[in-house]
């Protein structure tokens, strides 16, 4: 069991989520260690402080900053449940999908958004779920965010743009990237992202069509939740 102020990236969220219930909302000890790491110094010096005692708000932040109603989300999906791409699977043993979906309930695969719905409206958590261009693919996710704020268009661009306060805390791509400790999921320059399969500028489908693709998206995927998850041992909240 961990210390209150410790984070074990070895912990898999499932398994103190009562049943039938989703860890992102109802894991106690994913909502602890996101209010442990992300409360802390933004590039601007200023402290972005988290707390969990806000009623029916996951995590809360008020200060002179704006007002911040954040929620959590799995952002590595294993496909599993997409049944027109059954096919993909073959060859791909029950352990190795285990394996794959238990790594991504570790907290390299958990992510903070902004959990308010601006004007009724999709969260990014929502949009990036439902988009047919993103399918919730974290590497897509984050190529929108790099082209938010390096002011070029993505399939989430209304989406985000409604976060735009959210996304001006950390002032540019790279602080974003570095407040989130995503740097092994793009480029050492910042300037581009490292995809988990082969881009076309999101003129296709983002799921694998086949087993071959299908194992390259799960090992890169893989390899980045372990690098996350290596840099976030390293840090001392």
């Amino acid at each position: 069991m961990t210390k209150p102020n410790e984070v074990d990236i070895t912990f898999d969220f499932r398994t103190d989520t009562p049943a039938g219930k989703d860890p992102d909302s109802h894991s106690p000890t994913l909502r602890r260690f996101h209010r442990l790491l992300w409360s802390k110094s933004l590039p601007n010096g200023k402290r972005f402080d988290l707390v969990d005692t806000t009623p029916r708000v996951y995590l809360h932040h008020k200060s002179e900053l704006g007002e911040f109603w954040l929620a959590s989300d799995t952002v590595i999906p294993s496909f599993t449940r997409e049944h027109k791409i059954r096919h993909v699977f073959e060859g791909i043993s029950q352990k190795e999908l285990d394996r794959f979906n238990a790594i991504g309930y570790t907290i390299g695969g958990m992510m903070l958004w902004p959990g308010d719905r601006v004007g009724g409206k999709m969260t990014i958590n929502q949009a990036r779920g439902f988009h047919p261009r993103i399918k919730d693919r974290f590497d897509l996710t984050v190529e929108c965010v790099l082209r938010h704020y390096t002011g070029r268009g993505s399939p989430l661009s209304e989406t985000l743009e409604r976060y735009s306060e959210f996304f001006s805390l950390f002032k540019d791509f790279q602080g974003f990237v570095e407040f989130f400790f995503l740097q092994d999921i793009v480029a050492s320059d910042f300037a581009s992202v490292r995809f988990f399969a082969p881009f076309d500028g999101f003129q296709s489908s983002p799921l694998p069509r086949s087993a071959e693709e299908y194992a390259s998206y799960m090992a890169h995927a893989t390899g980045f939740i372990e690098a996350r998850n290596r840099r976030i041992e390293q840090y001392s909240p």
